[in-house]
């Protein structure tokens, strides 16, 4: 009885160090970056129930650093194996880029505390599934490539697709609506060499806890109601004929300042904007807000005024988080290729 309490103790200890852990990037987070400045007046032209908080900018890069970093995932293990991601160096550009963007998000009303307590929550969960296939990948899972040789197996290439086509869904829905159960069935047809059977037990173990688990969350987004679709801006100088030729545009009324237009949301929005920039359109004003951030992509490690700058794995690039005026930002695409720059993903609200 005293040895099984003794286990049962040493058990909840290093439960309860693993636990710390994971809240250590939270801790400080909240103690080292604070937002810093004050936001700046600003007069909106669309009405109050059209407005979505401009820190959201900010901060749903978190999110999208996420969508990244199983993109950078799958571009590593197409030709590689998954023990040659950085695993430590996905977790660590996550919180050092929230860091950067809590300070910043003073300057746009501070960050509320529903989306704190959000982006902590993914946060500390991303944490633990990169060190827990961190664990599996660069011990059990490196020593069966040593066992399966230079080659892919089977296995491998199916799961090299799989992750590309799940990074490629993330970027307009959400992770818990993809098809675990699907991917694991379908690696159960692959080849029945060792590294086939090592992929066919790890990765559908891996698919069927996910598939459990975003049942649970979108069962948790049913009862809070899913997020907007789409938003409404005001912009200038549309060429004639553009509305018309993109029908998931839709006028709401031409005033002096421009035309109110409602738009889809997310990766969407951005090809949607790079479009109108192209024809020459600007923009005055985007869901109540003057302030707006966008990614770009570079070969070099710093760009100008960035507020943030991180490696990508298995391109060989940089990815830069720039905030620019609304009024500015059409300017600022027409613009990007003269500063070796290229546009990866706008971020609304």
């Amino acid at each position: 009885m005293r040895r099984a309490l003794r286990w049962l103790g040493r058990g909840l200890l290093v439960l309860l160090v693993l636990i710390l852990l994971l809240l250590a990037p939270v801790a400080y987070t909240e103690v080292a970056c604070r937002p810093q400045a004050a936001p700046a007046a600003y007069a909106s032209l669309l009405p109050e129930a059209d407005h979505r908080p401009e820190s959201r900018t900010l901060m749903t890069y978190p999110e999208w650093h996420i969508v990244h970093a199983y993109d950078d995932y799958a571009r590593v293990i197409r030709d590689g194996d998954p023990h040659d991601y950085g695993y430590l160096r996905g977790i660590g550009g996550f919180w050092s880029s929230l860091c950067a963007l809590s300070k910043a998000s003073g300057a746009h009303g501070g960050v509320d505390t529903g989306t704190k307590q959000m982006v902590y929550v993914i946060g500390t969960s991303f944490t633990a599934e990169l060190l827990l296939k961190a664990a599996y990948e660069e011990t059990l899972g490196r020593i069966a490539t040593w066992i399966r040789g230079a080659d892919h197996a089977d296995a491998d290439e199916i799961s090299a697709r799989q992750a590309a086509d799940y990074a490629a869904f993330l970027r307009q829905t959400p992770w818990y609506r993809w098809d675990f159960r699907r991917d694991a069935v379908e690696l159960q047809g692959a080849g029945t060499s060792f590294r086939d059977r090592e992929r066919k037990a790890a990765l559908g173990l891996e698919f069927r806890a996910k598939a459990a688990y975003a049942k649970v969350i979108e069962n948790a987004v049913a009862g809070v109601g899913p997020d907007a679709l789409r938003l409404k801006m005001i912009a200038t100088d549309l060429p004639a004929g553009f509305i018309a030729a993109h029908p998931d545009i839709t006028l709401i009324e031409t005033r002096p300042e421009g035309a109110v237009i409602e738009t889809p949301r997310y990766a969407a929005l951005t090809g949607l904007l790079e479009d109108m920039a192209d024809a020459g359109a600007n923009f005055v004003e985007i869901a109540g807000n003057d302030d707006i951030m966008f990614t770009a992509i570079s070969d070099q490690p710093t760009a100008s005024a960035a507020l943030a700058d991180m490696p990508r794995q298995g391109y060989g690039d940089y990815r830069h988080l720039i905030a620019v005026k609304v009024t500015d930002l059409a300017k600022t695409l027409r613009n990007l290729d003269d500063q070796g720059l290229r546009l990866e993903h706008i971020h609304d609200y």
